[in-house]
């Protein structure tokens, strides 16, 4: 009695202040106060009184910082020596005998989730019910377990790919904006005091998408750290039922495999797309200044001229390197529709009722009318220009699609097919996601630019002639992705220019 009783005093030492359960990867804040990681995180994640102040600690609220947390290894040692004492059988107790009749255990009734004795097994009450020995009864949730362990560590491989791929992306944003703090400050550095007040202002940009990412990067881990943790704590939880005899297996068995079984994955994202519209429309920020320097130029004395000209031609090379690498797409007549008259230069497609002699190969598509360029990406950031005709109704679609992409039957123009496109047709333009989005545009452009980011996973249209931006698709890509167009309508037709 006194060994249950100290048990008990020490199950209330290390009992979580948050959730009244004893401690799980327990961390010890500034002021000294232990908590469960996982309960700590989610009280973090509760809005504070005022913007931008410090979460109080939940017994003597002294402020703390969440970053600081410091995993309490002893004391998590001591909660995995106080689990193994209540796992472990009374001394001089037989642990098969049933309470009621003192007989050993070999039967599991289905019906009541009971383990019964000889005695129990003839009652009354279980003479109708499903009865099982305790082996037969056990198998198939042991089957259950295993596949329920599958289903989750499959579940954990994907969060955790999902934190690969986010960590890559915020490292290839902080690198792109380095590039551009250190290409803005080396160019503006021989410029007139005309562009000083410029250069702060866009270094001043700079620096607050760096913050912003990096506050995101932070996000980003935490939520990603906790959803491990979650399934971390089931599968160690399924791993050790595994390890009891059938009895022990099959107490709750039913709840603990509900649990499991449909607990899914939160899939964060790393970068949210407002933040990387900020980042990838930032060169366009500059085009005021571009402007405002071209009106000074035409406004001022022939002797100044030659000087600011050197400016400007610096300044022209800034836009253009910190944008994309022009592309010299050419269309693989082996993946074009019979209706798509191709070019001698392949930079041309037309429409036509009249179907042309083409051999039929698992390259080419036979009911989309489409076509794709003849060479893909496998990374890098890459633009070209699609100049677009239509005639009679006709429409237009352009984007990029993956090397896999459906060629025969029915074409879904949809991300889930792995095709990321813009639909223009006479009098709209539309954006194909999963639910097609007619876009409101002051005038449909006949010139669409199509830039593709690989590794940070961006598909961007905007108007070629007046660099306005139409929209993006986030992605991330695997495998080669290809350039892709479609047509229709009669007299239709659109060509390709870098």
């Amino acid at each position: 009695m006194a060994s249950a009783t100290s048990l008990t005093t020490l199950e209330d030492e290390v009992n979580c202040p948050i959730c009244q359960d004893i401690l799980r990867e327990p961390v010890t804040i500034d002021c000294g106060h232990n908590f469960c990681r996982g309960c700590l995180t989610r009280y973090c994640e509760i809005p504070g009184p005022g913007p931008g102040e410090q979460p109080t600690c939940p017994l003597c609220k002294d402020p703390f910082c969440p970053g600081g947390l410091r995993p309490n290894w002893q004391l998590a040692s001591v909660v995995e020596n106080i689990e193994k004492l209540k796992l472990a059988p009374p001394s001089g107790l037989e642990e098969d005998l049933c309470e009621e009749h003192e007989e050993k255990i070999y039967f599991f009734c289905e019906d009541d989730e009971k383990q019964l004795c000889v005695k129990c097994r003839e009652a009354l009450e279980h003479r109708t019910h499903t009865v099982r020995f305790l082996k037969d009864a056990a198998d198939p949730y042991r089957e259950q377990i295993h596949s329920c362990l599958e289903s989750l560590k499959n579940e954990r491989e994907n969060i955790q790919g999902i934190q690969s791929r986010g960590d890559q992306r915020i490292r290839i944003l902080l690198t792109q904006v380095a590039t551009k703090r250190k290409r803005v400050i080396s160019e503006f550095e021989h410029m007139c005091q005309f562009l000083e007040r410029q250069q702060y202002l866009i270094l001043t940009q700079l620096e607050e998408l760096d913050g912003d990412i990096l506050k995101q990067k932070n996000e980003f881990e935490s939520l990603v750290q906790s959803e491990i943790s979650r399934f971390n704590a089931l599968i160690s939880e399924l791993e050790e039922k595994l390890k009891h005899p059938e009895r022990k297996l099959l107490k709750d068995i039913r709840s603990t495999l509900f649990r499991c079984e449909t607990r899914k994955c939160k899939k964060p994202e790393a970068v949210s797309p407002d933040l990387g519209e900020r980042i990838r429309d930032f060169p366009q920020q500059a085009l005021q200044l571009q402007r405002e320097m071209k009106m000074f130029l035409d406004n001022t004395w022939i002797c100044f001229l030659p000087p600011l000209l050197i400016y400007w031609v610096i300044f022209e090379k800034l836009l253009f390197e910190l944008d994309y690498e022009p592309a010299h797409i050419f269309l693989d007549p082996q993946t074009s529709h019979p209706k798509l008259l191709l070019s001698e230069d392949h930079q041309r497609a037309q429409f036509s009722y009249k179907w042309q002699t083409s051999p039929d190969s698992p390259q080419r598509f036979d009911r989309a009318i489409c076509v794709l360029a003849q060479v893909g990406f496998v990374g890098g950031r890459h633009t070209w220009v699609v100049t677009v005709d239509l005639a009679y109704g006709g429409s237009c679609t352009m984007g990029v699609v993956s090397q896999n992409v459906r060629r025969k039957g029915e074409l879904r123009l949809r991300p889930e097919e792995g095709i990321w496109a813009l639909r223009l047709a006479w009098g709209f333009v539309s954006a194909l996601g999963s639910f097609p989005t007619r876009l409101s545009l002051e005038e449909n452009p006949k010139q669409i630019r199509v830039s593709l980011d690989y590794e940070v996973g961006w598909v961007t249209f905007s108007n070629a002639t007046t660099q306005e931006p139409i929209y993006t698709f986030t992605a991330s890509f695997t495998g080669k992705i290809f350039p892709f167009f479609g047509l229709w309508g009669r007299g239709s037709s659109f060509s390709l220019s870098p």
